[in-house]
């Protein structure tokens, strides 16, 4: 399978995807790697600033892993699973804001976690075709098209 692609939206076949709360996990056992889809970095613009919660905290499915400001939203990026916050990824945002505008699904990583309660949430995460085929639906009907900042 290769990554999918959709009005210049990417959604790579190698990770698992919450379409609601636009959020991708990579899973290495019950450590997860957090970050926001192509889709959402598209909607909200240009990150400004971005505050994180301290690393070592538990958090609830749903709740923030940090408030994201761009250009065209001031929001919480939630997190898809429960479990203990390991790391952020701040060094890679102090040095470059808009990270997660150019790179997503690599050096734009948000969060580590470790899952407390991956067996009753995994159902909540999706496979990338089916995400894809949402996330096409979607697209579609807000007319999105993802672009990437430029250095």
């Amino acid at each position: 399978m290769t990554d999918q692609v959709w009005a210049g939206c990417v959604i790579p076949d190698d990770r698992l995807y919450d379409v609601e709360l636009n959020v991708w996990v990579q899973l290495d056992g019950d450590l997860a790697t957090l970050g926001m889809t192509d889709i959402a970095q598209a909607m909200g613009g240009r990150l400004v600033q971005v505050t994180w919660k301290r690393p070592g905290r538990t958090l609830q499915r749903g709740r923030p892993v940090a408030v994201i400001e761009s250009a065209k939203w001031v929001g919480p990026f939630p997190t898809p699973l429960t479990g203990e916050l390991l790391a952020v990824n701040d060094e890679a945002f102090t040095r470059d804001i808009a990270v997660a505008n150019r790179d997503p699904y690599g050096e734009g990583w948000l969060a580590r976690l470790r899952t407390t309660r991956l067996a009753e949430e995994r159902d909540n995460l999706l496979e990338p075709g089916p995400a894809f085929e949402r996330y096409r639906a979607f697209i579609e009907d807000n007319d999105i098209r993802c672009l990437r900042c430029a250095d």
